[in-house]
């Protein structure tokens, strides 16, 4: 199928192509067959070989090129009237609206700036204030804006109507309170609902913009609200306290001029990220000295992405004046929370201007499918209505004032679309509610939008973040192999005395005692060759694996000591209970707590050094020389140590096999171990080590110090530099780490993929990582092919990437999100189309913009109804941009729980949650709402059979309270009793999870089955006035009319349960067998 989807090159194109793009298009009408693969083979070899433009110069000056997309042409095509009438005039209106509300609120442009450190007044612009807001309405627009939403919608716009015009004397029919209290019920509801929730968002902002923070003044310390930080403003947070606004960092508490912060709320990533202050301010001598100094930041304006940052620190008062470039090491986001020690930042962005607020969007008022479809229908009633009402004027022949027995009409007609619909159709959503907060199966679960619980039926696509979700991120060492000998968790305890013995034989060769060197020799020699070889080289693995990372131990003061005495220090210092690891990546922190485990022990780090303490309790410390750190081009990193104790200078190196495979010395057992690593769903990472002499050390110094200094080429001539060290390295050992998954996610995405359900994992992860979570979750099967999408920065570039990935059958797709947002750019259709073909799609390194902006496009795109979820502040626009929102109480907070529909605990509860609630919300709702249809029906048909017989009177037929108890009371309880429906028990439907697949076909709801009920409806209104419509009081109490009710009964029902019976026996439905 994939291959069927040309891909349209740039107009550079032979008039031929373009003769077979518009047959193709021409043929894939309603009805037609497409095309064939073998028939497109010439075409696709010509595509393949058609030039895109040469130079990057082409695209820039041609910019109508951009726009040759198919959506384009075909757009093109429809002119005129039918455009105008195919949803024309809804884009002019639209286009209108925009063009007032930008008229209205123009937004300012955002500009970049000049901040002087403490001094907001010199500020030459007005900033936005530094507020949360959440809010829907305000004081003013609240009323206006529920009444809108509410009356956008026919169903309620014609109930107002009809309501209104009984203050018209010549129309009223039967009393106000009859049409005015349902709608006057409904609408409070609706607006106590609204008022509740936005009182809660009132209150949750309150909380957060009162919070209390330290600002640096000339004067000392002041406290501010959060909502009171201006941009210039000096801030002081402390550990664990969530930072404010995005700022650039000055000072910091801790010794090595850095900090950890955590981020999970911005990216969704849990991992420590170390952030570095200006070095200029770092090195004042006090905090106030920040004010004694004349210097400015200067910022770029305010954008969307949370991985870049340029600006420049200016000090003008020094001799020469300072400048220091600044980057994304230096900056604060907001909604950050500080991991390590107390920072000093000047606040450059606030409010509607920070990052985070950037990458969140408004929230919608969010319409169930259901409801959408509900609304048709009664515009189709609605049209009955007007066409029934107009044949009894025209019956009547137009005498006297038609018009006014037209309007009367209609109004005694209007049962036909009855406004208990609302009623029951909300009662009923609140009935679902409560049942799946109620259930057992899955404790915890809260419903915070009540609208849409039939959504939860109808998915066809399932968005959802990784860590978190999907994984617990808590990385586990699972996996040591050597080449010729592999351990696993449950030989680890050989490990441990491998390395106890080394170190033991170590230290006992090294005591300088009198003994002769024979009983060593003896001992040795005694033990088997093999394993002497074996044990050497588990240390060596152990001690490569405890020395190169960036993994910074952190020592907490225990209660009772103040730290002020040198003892406190000394007894807090390695003392195993208080320790912690910060790192930037969480497999880094489960390599290092693995030595532990086996007994080498990393007790200290700063930047120049750190310590090692053996299984014998023996320091060892390490002069750090050179650090490599990772970076997503290069797949691994490095470090050059001396060995205090020996002076051996060894150069350790890390990273993914396929960095490493070229470095390392020959081998013939890397690759293929890899591979079973990774089918295990492991994180693999090769180690190897070489030893470097005081020469060779020498000269590489010098040659990478001249290489830093270099002003063009510094990243090439550096890397080249390092590359220079990178040869035939000893290769120690292959480590597997594996990511915890959440429980029982495997089973739960393979009943969502036998319900027919699509599932996409949009994370902000590195793509080895995701690539990796989505085999060992089985969101990728084993059988399956992966395409990688390589990186793309132009348009040529993406056509031919994409062209490769025509080629490709069922395979999931993984793509990152710099390389995504240049294919939506330039090829949005054709990546749309070959995506939603893909089993699986894997998009890693995604901001939160883009991935509501996938959610945006697959509703768009494919018309379906898709489903986010997610656990972090980062997944919150996702979330309230899908259909349906999922939130998850984790590791992350509670924001992105609070701002979904639906709130659950853990992944595992989504299977309940869309299988049996969702199927039986939705299956319920669509026969309640035909029924309740159905029931005003009758009552129309009665209305218009005894206006016939009475000469076409405008007479109702019931007057009063009688029909509002008809439509309310009387009938309330053989209707709301389909609440309470079930075709197939909870189990089964868990079980059989395919039965959710007919669900995405609407089958339940459509104009065929409503069409069956019009019927019966018609059938039954006829008999029943036929037979029983005019009745007196006297007559009741005799036993005539009892079995007058009896036969009106079988006449209405018997025929209609008989025929039911032949269809099921003739027709069966999909889960008949199972409840047999």
């Amino acid at each position: 199928m994939a291959d069927q989807i040309p891909l349209y090159p740039v107009r550079g194109a032979a008039a031929v192509a373009s003769r077979k793009r518009a047959a193709y298009y021409s043929a894939a009408g309603p009805g037609a067959e497409r095309p064939g693969r073998f028939q497109l083979e010439d075409e696709s070899a010509h595509l393949d070989e058609m030039p895109l433009m040469m130079s990057e110069e082409g695209f820039e000056n041609d910019e109508s090129d951009y726009h040759t997309l198919p959506r384009a042409r075909i757009l093109q095509r429809k002119r005129g009237l039918e455009w105008f009438v195919c949803g024309g005039w809804k884009f002019l209106c639209t286009s209108c609206c925009d063009w007032l509300i930008n008229i209205c609120q123009r937004k300012r442009e955002l500009k970049a700036r000049t901040v002087w450190l403490g001094y907001p007044e010199k500020c030459e612009e007005k900033h936005p204030r530094n507020s949360i807001k959440n809010q829907k309405y305000n004081v003013f627009t609240f009323i206006p804006g529920v009444l809108y939403e509410q009356f956008k919608f026919f169903l309620n716009l014609y109930f107002l109507i009809v309501s209104c015009s009984q203050f018209v004397p010549a129309l009223k029919i039967g009393y106000l309170y009859t049409y005015w209290a349902p709608l006057g019920f409904v609408l409070a509801v609706t607006i106590v609902r609204e008022a509740v929730d936005e009182f809660r968002r009132f209150q949750r902002d309150k909380e957060v913009n009162s919070q209390l923070y330290s600002k640096l003044t000339v004067r000392g310390k002041v406290q501010v609200k959060s909502s009171d930080i201006q941009v210039g403003d000096l801030i002081i947070v402390e550990k664990n306290q969530r930072i404010p606004s995005d700022m650039v960092f000055l000072r910091t508490s801790e010794k090595a001029g850095s900090c950890f912060i955590r981020t999970d709320q911005l990216d969704g990533e849990t991992d420590w990220k170390l952030k570095v202050a200006v070095s200029c301010t770092q090195r004042l001598p006090a905090l106030g000295d920040l004010f004694s100094i004349n210097a400015y930041v200067y910022a770029q304006k305010p954008q969307l992405d949370i991985h870049s940052f340029e600006g420049t620190f200016t000090r003008e008062d020094s001799d020469p004046p300072v400048h220091e470039s600044l980057s994304i090491e230096n900056t604060l986001w907001a909604s950050t929370i500080v991991a390590s020690g107390t920072v000093i930042g000047v606040v450059i962005y606030t409010g509607k201007e920070t990052r985070s607020v950037m990458n969140t969007s408004n929230p919608k008022n969010k319409v169930g499918l259901l409801d959408l479809e509900l609304n048709q229908l009664t515009k189709a009633l609605f049209l009955a209505l007007v066409a029934l009402s107009l044949v009894m004027v025209t019956l009547q022949g137009f005498v006297g004032p038609w018009y006014r027995n037209l309007f009367r009409f209609l109004l005694l007609f209007s049962y036909i679309i009855p406004i208990s619909l609302r009623v029951n159709l909300d009662m009923g959503k609140a009935a679902y509610g409560w049942m799946i907060m109620r259930d057992e199966n899955i404790p915890g679960t809260v419903v915070r939008t009540s609208t849409i619980p039939e959504e939860l039926g109808r998915l066809v696509y399932l968005l959802t973040d990784k860590t978190g979700t999907l994984t617990q991120n808590e990385m586990i060492f699972k996996r040591l192999h050597l080449g010729t000998v592999s351990y696993g968790t449950d030989t680890m305890d050989e490990i441990q005395s491998h390395v106890m013995n080394s170190y033991s034989q170590m230290y006992s060769q090294a005591s300088g005692n009198n003994a002769s060197s024979t009983p060593p020799r003896k001992a040795q020699s005694s033990a088997p060759k093999v394993r002497k070889s074996v044990s050497s080289r588990v240390h060596e693995a152990v001690k490569a694996i405890a020395l190169c990372h960036n993994v910074t131990p952190v020592y907490e003061a225990r209660a009772g000591v103040t730290g002020e005495t040198e003892y406190a220090e000394v007894d807090q210092d390695f003392s195993d209970e208080n320790r912690t690891y910060q790192a930037s990546s969480p497999d880094e922190v489960a390599l290092v707590q693995w030595t532990e485990s086996v007994g080498l022990t990393l007790v200290n780090r700063d930047l120049t050094s750190m310590q090692l303490r053996t299984p014998g309790g023996q320091i060892l410390t390490y002069c750090i020389l050179q650090m490599f750190p990772f970076t997503s081009e290069s797949k691994r990193m490095g470090v050059i140590v001396r060995d205090e104790a020996t002076a051996e200078i060894t150069f350790y190196m890390k990273g993914a096999d396929v960095a490493m495979s070229t470095i390392v010395q020959y081998n013939d057992w890397l690759e293929e171990e890899c591979g079973n690593m990774a089918r295990e769903g492991l994180r693999t990472l090769v180690v190897a080590k070489r030893a470097l002499t005081e020469e060779q050390y020498q000269d590489f110094e010098s040659r990478y110090s001249q290489a830093k200094l270099s002003v063009h080429d510094r990243m090439l001539k550096v890397a080249a530099v390092v590359e220079s060290l990178e040869r035939e390295m000893e290769l120690l050992c292959l480590t597997g780490v594996e990511d915890q998954l959440q429980a029982d996610v495997r089973p739960t995405l393979e009943m969502l993929r036998n319900a027919g359900i699509k599932i996409w994992m949009l994370t902000g992860d590195k793509l080895e990582t995701a690539t990796c979570i989505a085999k060992s979750s089985h969101l990728v099967s084993r059988t399956q092919d992966i395409h990688t999408f390589r990186p793309v920065t132009s348009r040529g570039e993406a056509h031919l990437e994409l062209n490769a990935f025509r080629r490709k059958h069922d395979c999931a797709l993984v793509i990152s999100g710099d390389s995504l947002e240049v294919c939506l750019r330039y090829y949005e259709h054709e990546l749309a189309e070959l995506a939603c073909q893909c089993p699986a799609v894997v998009c890693c390194r995604c901001s939160p913009t883009q991935k509501a902006r996938i959610v945006k496009l697959l509703q768009q795109r494919t018309g379906k109804r898709t489903c986010a979820i997610g656990d972090g502040g980062n997944d919150v626009s996702m979330i309230q941009a899908a259909d349906c929102g999922i939130g998850i109480e984790g590791k992350e907070g509670k924001q992105a729980s609070l701002a979904a529909d639906f709130s659950i605990t853990q992944f595992k509860h989504i299977g309940r949650l869309l299988m049996v609630h969702g199927r039986s919300s939705y299956k319920r709702s669509a026969a309640l709402g035909q029924f309740v249809m159905h029931r005003g029906l009758i009552i129309s048909t009665m209305q218009a059979v005894f206006s016939s017989v009475f000469y076409f009177a405008s007479v109702p037929l019931y007057q009063g309270f009688l029909m509002v108890g008809y439509a309310t009371i009387y009938t309330m309880f053989p209707v709301f009793s389909l609440v309470l429906d079930q075709d197939v028990k909870p189990e089964m439907a868990m079980l059989y999870p395919e039965l959710y697949k007919d669900l995405t076909k609407g089958r339940s709801l459509s104009f065929k089955t409503f069409l069956v009920w019009v019927l019966i409806s018609i059938y039954q209104g006829i008999g029943r006035v036929s037979f029983g419509a005019f009745l007196d009081v006297a007559f009741i109490t005799t036993v005539t009319f009892l079995w007058k009710v009896s036969a009106i009964t079988v006449v209405s029902c018997l025929p209609l349960y008989v025929l039911k019976y032949l269809k099921r026996k003739l027709s069966p439905p999909s889960y008949s067998k199972l409840t047999s």
